[in-house]
């Protein structure tokens, strides 16, 4: 009956293994080990859509466990951690593997938790090591032949049986009177002796060097090699020798640490020295094993360093060897098994895995979250033997249930659904107690927060966004704010903002993720006033919600244009001009353009030179240039009239331009100012003519008046009646529309008459609203100027002749 109970609990967790992998070690950390997914085919009956849904994780079983050496990706895959070394984890000739805790999970809950088991396979990454380089050995000369003396023998530290297992070669001349003996220990190493073959002759030879070669069982093996070196004289002869080979003890877990667990004696029948006998534990016995216990190396006590661990049955087993004080040393080794029983009733141990943790002891859940899903996982432990350690553990809550999934394991399940706007938190306790007397409780206690879900679009504060921004700005120059809001909380709540691009267009703009926009280049108002583009926001929640708006950015214009002549259009321009007292003073008209806006393309005519005699003028708006005073014979002659064309901006930007012109007079005009002064007497024929004429005119000038008057109230009757057709070059001549607007204005060339006739118009339109834009018209009529081929020139200096 108890070995069928033994082979129980032996086969129980082996058949609750699911997964079994393989893995050397020394590999780099991060090594691929295996898919647990495919592996466990746990994605076969799953949609590919939901694929992403599954996770995997591995599980801390305590909060004290150190680092682990496995990792597992979310997809699945397991990974090592850190660079494994089975000669410090396992011990000897023993099954070197772990077990781990994986998690499976979807969505916000747990699918399932595996139980995965990895061998870690030893590589043959350690060298037999004798403990010295050299032995010396005396052999007596009076030695009978089989007479043998002990060798230290090598040590590998590998704990797989092939890498482990060594062979040792004597190396020899063949007239050396020794062989090597090798026979096995009771802890599995080997025993070497040097073996007199033949008797010796000190006076012959009276020493001796020789090697031993260890080599370990790997591929390739690995060696090492020990020097003899034999002095013929007489030496120790009797190694130390325990009682037995093997020791069995048994001791409780509340063994008192300054009793000794056991007293191990050997005896040596050598002398002095050579019969002094030392303790030490072998280099089999494992580093764990040391931990807990300490060896007095004179009196052979083995005491209890630390508190044994507690909850099953530990078996320890030490390697003593006993060593005498001979050159060399003989030894003898024992080995001593000492199990430990467990006395003790320690309170369960509880450890909660959440799906999703906020910080330690909160978990956080989705308020949308379904009735009976997996969202935490409980694992309790309570090492103590018997009644102590069978536990129940129970979970009292509206909300929240405790359901069991295997021998102290449990999941918590939603038992109602939540609502995060009836409560956004919940306290939760597990309570755990053991069978023990007096039985003992633990109390796990934990808190639920409930999130929030996606549900509320972003929203713009306005429907359409306005912003002026001058021209020329550096790049990054702040153009505006877009303001949106979003109802909802965390990542819901978080806005980024983009611009719906046209692959067609690209914009001179750029949006923060906060909303700001600004300028990704310098904007030129000339090549474009107006951008109309959309502006996308979206939250970043699961799925994200999002919403446009439009947004309007104006140009404003600088004064980065200087004006132009458009005529002459070339500088210096000659002109002939030719005066009779008949002719009138109009000359020509300079035109100008700029391309600003018309607050900045305002432009007034001067002449800043040539003009000494006072002869010339030039009207600052239209840029007619006309003659100042009554012309003489002797303002006969050649000017350079320099002429000035500026804007209205800041700076004020201007051009100029220089016209030749070349000034004939009829002979009837007179001589000059001073010869029309040397009269003493007007005619009286001349006093009745002019007399005459004023009253003709002043006839002429009140008749014009009142046919203006009765045509302007005409007009406005049928303004009132019919639309002005403003395409009719003639009829535009006759309205003037004089506006009051106070907005800024620019001054542009009409373009109804081009043979000749000069039309200035003075125009005023609204920088920000051109639904309100308001003109003021004026109409002059000028001497017709001639054709362009009767302009003629080399294209450098152009004659322009116009009778007068």
């Amino acid at each position: 009956m108890f070995v069928t109970l033994w082979l129980a609990l032996f086969l129980t967790p082996c058949l609750s293994v699911h997964l079994t992998y393989y893995v050397e070690e020394r590999k780099h950390v991060g090594t691929y080990i295996g898919d647990i997914a495919a592996d466990k085919q746990l994605l076969d009956g799953i949609s590919l859509l939901d694929n992403d849904l599954v996770t995997f994780s591995l599980l801390r079983m305590s909060k004290f466990s150190i680092i682990p050496l496995f990792n597992v990706s979310k997809t699945g895959k397991l990974y090592t951690s850190q660079n494994i070394d089975a000669e410090s984890l396992c011990k000897y000739n023993t099954e070197c593997s772990r077990i781990l805790h994986v998690a499976v999970h979807k969505d916000e809950t747990f699918v399932d938790v595996l139980k995965i088991k990895v061998f870690i396979q030893d590589i043959n990454d350690n060298t037999p090591e004798f403990p010295v380089r050299q032995v010396n050995l005396s052999f007596s000369e009076g030695d009978r032949k089989g007479m043998s003396h002990s060798l230290p023998n090598a040590i590998d530290k590998d704990v797989g049986i092939e890498n482990s297992q060594i062979s040792y070669e004597f190396q020899k001349r063949l007239d050396t009177p020794f062989t090597l003996s090798v026979s096995k220990r009771v802890d599995g190493t080997a025993k070497l002796e040097i073996v007199l073959a033949v008797e010796l002759d000190r006076e012959v030879k009276d020493s001796y060097s020789l090697q031993v070669i260890a080599k370990d069982g790997g591929f390739p093996p690995k060696q090492s090699t020990l020097n003899v070196k034999i002095t013929v004289t007489d030496v120790n002869d009797n190694p130390p020798v325990f009682l037995k080979n093997e020791y069995h003890v048994f001791i409780e877990n509340t063994n008192l640490r300054n009793k000794p667990v056991i007293i191990l004696s050997a005896k040596d029948l050598d002398i002095h020295e050579n019969g002094q006998v030392l303790y030490y534990f072998s280099s089999q016995t494992s580093e764990v094993t040391k931990s807990y216990f300490k060896l007095n190396k004179h009196t052979g006590e083995i005491f209890q360093r630390e508190k044994l661990p507690s909850g099953h049955k530990e078996l320890f087993q030490l390697y003593v060897e006993a060593k005498d004080g001979g050159n060399p040393p003989l030894t003898h080794l024992a080995m001593v098994l000492i199990n430990i029983t467990n006395q003790q009733n320690n309170a369960p141990i509880i450890d909660v895995n959440f799906v999703s943790g906020l910080r330690e002891n909160t978990l956080s859940i989705s308020e949308n979250i379904k009735v009976s899903a997996f969202i935490a996982f409980v694992k309790v432990t309570d090492n103590d033997i018997g009644p102590n350690g069978r536990v129940n553990c129970d979970l009292q809550h509206d909300h929240f249930q405790l359901q069991n999934l295997d021998f102290k394991e449990y999941k918590v399940t939603l038992k109602k659904p939540v609502d995060r706007e009836i409560k956004d938190h919940y306290e939760i306790s597990i309570s755990c107690q053991d069978k023990g007397l007096p039985p003992l409780r633990t109390k796990r206690k934990f808190s639920v927060q409930i999130t929030d879900v996606n549900d509320v679009k972003p929203r713009f504060t306005k429907e359409n966004f306005r912003f002026l921004v001058y021209e020329n700005e550096k790049s990054n120059f702040p153009v505006g704010f877009i303001n949106a809001t979003d109802e909802d909380l965390g990542d819901g709540g978080q806005l980024t903002f983009f611009f719906l691009q046209n692959k067609n267009r690209i914009l001179p703009f750029q949006i923060t993720d906060t909303g700001f926009i600004l300028t990704s280049q310098p904007l030129d108002r000339e090549q474009q006033e107006i951008y109309k583009f959309e502006v996308f926001v979206r939250d970043n929640g699961t799925p994200s919600l999002n919403s446009t708006s439009n947004v309007i950015v104006e140009v404003v214009d600088e004064n980065d244009n200087a004006p132009y002549f458009t005529f002459p259009s070339i500088n210096p321009f000659s002109l002939d001009i030719h005066y009779h007292p008949q002719s009138k003073n109009d000359i020509t008209v300079l035109k100008a353009s700029d391309r600003d806006s018309p607050r900045n393309a305002f432009l007034k005519y001067e002449i800043i030179g040539g003009n000494d005699k006072q002869l010339f003028l030039i009207n600052p708006y239209t840029g007619m240039l006309s003659f100042s005073r009554a012309v003489y014979q002797n303002d006969a002659g050649s000017y350079d009239l320099k002429a000035v064309v500026k804007d209205s901006g800041t700076p004020v930007l201007s051009a100029t331009t220089t016209l030749s012109l070349t000034l004939s007079v009829s002979n009837k005009t007179s001589l000059s100012a001073q010869s029309r002064k040397s009269g003493n007497y007007i005619p009286l024929y001349l006093v009745a003519i002019i007399t005459f004429a004023a009253m003709i005119v002043l006839v002429v000038i009140l008749v014009s008046m009142i046919a203006c008057i009765i045509r302007y109230k005409n007009g406005r009757r049928v303004q009132r009646a019919t639309p002005i057709d403003q395409s009719n070059p003639e009829r535009s001549e006759i309205y003037h529309l004089v506006s009051q607007s106070n907005n800024l204005v620019s001054a542009s060339r009409s373009t109804n008459d081009t043979s000749g006739r000069c039309t200035p118009t003075i125009e005023s339109r609204s920088l920000y609203n051109s639904a309100d834009t308001n003109s003021l018209k004026i109409a002059t009529i000028a001497r017709r100027l001639p054709a362009p081929s009767q302009i003629e020139g080399d294209g450098s200096n152009s004659t322009l002749n116009i009778p007068y």
